[in-house]
């Protein structure tokens, strides 16, 4: 489409809102493109704004993959016709989001936009994750973890050791001592306070996750996203926590499932025999409209 035919600045356009266990997104439902206007991060903002905006931890474009050449930097259209343009809540790029990915697939299916019963591919800046849907239970092949060592992250004056995955996006794993509470009252603080990490190691930024064990094959968790702050619910991070409590279980190199708890809801993780991480949740559209914002 040529400039012309651009829709007007300040016109309206759709979107739609949707969550994965109460992480939730605003999706621009942009097929070809033409979205007018730059998807800036004062734009985003903007959208995201829960009281001046439509409100959420971050914006969703639903591109083809063909017709978005930062796309194809990423992904072979003829790997995955969609691209998820994801951006966190202050416009930054990100590489990937677990939540969103769910939630997309279940945008693509809703406008019968992909072939119900088959596996979905969704590109992502993280390259192609591959997704199928039983009714509610949504599940994506998020792929290899990828295991950096030990590290460290700290709220206020409180320290803990963390192991760093990346599952596409990094991750700073940090356990709770026993006895040390998830919840508002513990040292983590009522609303996860900017936690500090070594900017050598995470120079574009971290995800931290405090994770406390509530039984066998059982964890529970609060996430900092780096460029939105604390949220319900982290899919991503809920992978990088499986597979962070799989090490300190010794269980890596077998099959391994999680039940990961989050303040939005609950994820069912897997860490397969042959190194591939499996995440099942719900994903909901719940509303639409148009914005000219």
């Amino acid at each position: 489409m040529s400039e012309r035919e651009r829709p007007a600045e300040g016109s309206p356009y759709p979107f739609l809102k949707g969550h994965g266990t109460q992480n939730d997104f605003v999706l621009l439902p942009d097929h070809d493109g033409t979205l007018h206007g730059d998807l800036d991060p004062a734009r985003v903002a903007r959208l995201c704004d829960r009281r001046a905006g439509i409100g959420g931890d971050g914006v969703l474009r639903v591109v083809r993959t063909a017709a978005y050449a930062a796309a194809r930097e990423h992904v072979d259209p003829a790997e995955a016709e969609w691209f998820m343009d994801y951006r966190n809540s202050d416009g930054s790029l990100s590489e990937m989001c677990g939540n969103g990915v769910r939630v997309f697939a279940r945008h693509l299916l809703e406008e019968g936009l992909v072939e119900p019963g088959r596996p979905i591919p969704v590109g992502t800046r993280a390259g192609v994750k591959v997704i199928e849907v039983d009714g509610d239970r949504i599940t994506v092949d998020m792929g290899r973890p990828r295991l950096l060592g030990a590290t460290e992250v700290a709220v206020g004056s409180t320290r803990w050791a963390a192991t760093h995955v990346d599952m596409g996006n990094p991750h700073a794993v940090a356990f709770l001592a026993e006895g040390q509470p998830l919840d508002a009252h513990g040292p983590v603080g009522p609303l996860l306070e900017e936690p500090a990490y070594d900017v050598q190691v995470y120079p574009h930024g971290v995800n931290v996750e405090f994770v406390e064990r509530r039984g066998a094959g059982h964890v529970a968790m609060r996430v900092h996203e780096r460029g939105s702050g604390e949220t319900r619910s982290c899919g991503t991070g809920a992978c990088a926590v499986a597979v962070a409590t799989a090490l300190a279980d010794g269980r890596s190199g077998v099959d391994a499932t999680y039940r990961v708890d989050l303040p939005g809801g609950t994820l069912e993780i897997s860490w397969t025999a042959d190194d591939r991480v499996l995440m099942s949740g719900p994903a909901v559209v719940v509303a639409s409209g148009s914005t000219a914002l």
